[in-house]
């Protein structure tokens, strides 16, 4: 009987994976890696350890996580906890609301797939209020397990097309390695474009331009992604810039995705506010009311 090859080999794959090319950061985490090892095993070195931050990941290096939010899904996921004194009361509070608000009491029970509506009316109030009264439809909100999920999933409703149809999106650099692998293995074109350092990694309007007359003729611009505050420079946005970025998405019909995950993780002088929901009711409606 003659001896079978691999079942799955390379050309199998799908091309769109076997285009993603490796990232900077993905270097510098295995040799982040080998140095870690090298220290374990005794090496010198002028550091005793080493801490990745290149990944974004805050408990990773170091950062504790919220207490409340740790409780409250310990008494979620075992409701024993509810009738112990081991938890403070609003904790028991709070997660005996949102067992009411899951079939027969319990996580496990299968829920809406954009999230409970208690959640996402919670989450709605609180959008709410941080933006000033600007208002916040439940309807519209769709809870994920993270921000890199969310993204990738719209990813998937936007992006088509071959040749000079296929869907463009224009990333900033620096960015987080992960959106940009992303656009590629969903059969998108990233088209980089680069934040001014010399200003403070501000969004400037001739410099996307630019990166919108390069892709002509060869994809089809659809999107456009924004970081604020930066990952990983830190940046915040202003007001000015974030118009300029608004009023440039609207000429161009591009669709504006907007990741404010890191609201509370700014490195600079700069207060994050969310203007980006504000701007984009007052400045587009301005632009096609002319």
């Amino acid at each position: 009987m003659a001896t079978k090859g691999k079942v799955l080999t390379l050309t199998e794959v799908n091309p769109m994976v076997r285009c993603i090319p490796t990232s900077k950061t993905d270097i510098l985490v295995r040799r982040a890696g080998e140095i870690t090892r090298e220290l374990e095993q005794g090496a010198v070195k002028p550091f005793p350890d080493v801490i990745i931050v290149s990944s974004g990941d805050s408990h990773g290096a170091g950062m504790q996580p919220i207490t409340f939010v740790r409780q409250v899904m310990a008494a979620c996921l075992y409701p024993e906890l509810l009738h112990s004194d081991r938890l403070p009361s609003d904790v028991r509070q709070r997660a005996q609301r949102l067992l009411g608000e899951c079939e027969g009491s319990s996580v496990g029970s299968y829920s809406c797939p954009l999230g409970l509506d208690a959640v996402r009316r919670s989450v709605a109030e609180s959008l709410q209020r941080r933006d000033g009264g600007v208002i916040s439809d439940s309807d519209n909100i769709f809870i994920q397990s993270g921000s890199h999920v969310a993204l990738m999933r719209v990813l998937k409703v936007l992006l088509h097309g071959e040749g000079v149809s296929q869907t463009g999106v224009l990333v900033p650099v620096p960015c987080h390695p992960r959106f940009t692998q992303a656009v590629w293995a969903l059969g998108g074109v990233p088209l980089p474009f680069q934040l001014s350092e010399e200003r403070g990694w501000v969004l400037e309007r001739e410099e996307l331009q630019r990166a919108l007359r390069d892709a002509r003729g060869r994809c089809s611009p659809r999107a456009l992604y924004i970081v604020n505050p930066g990952n990983p420079t830190g940046h915040v946005q202003s007001r000015e810039s974030i118009e300029e970025v608004i009023r440039l998405a609207a000429e161009e019909s591009l669709f504006l995705l907007v990741d404010e995950v890191t609201e509370s993780l700014s490195w600079c002088d700069c207060v994050f506010v969310c203007l980006f929901i504000r701007l984009c009711l007052s400045v587009v409606s301005v632009l096609f009311a002319v």
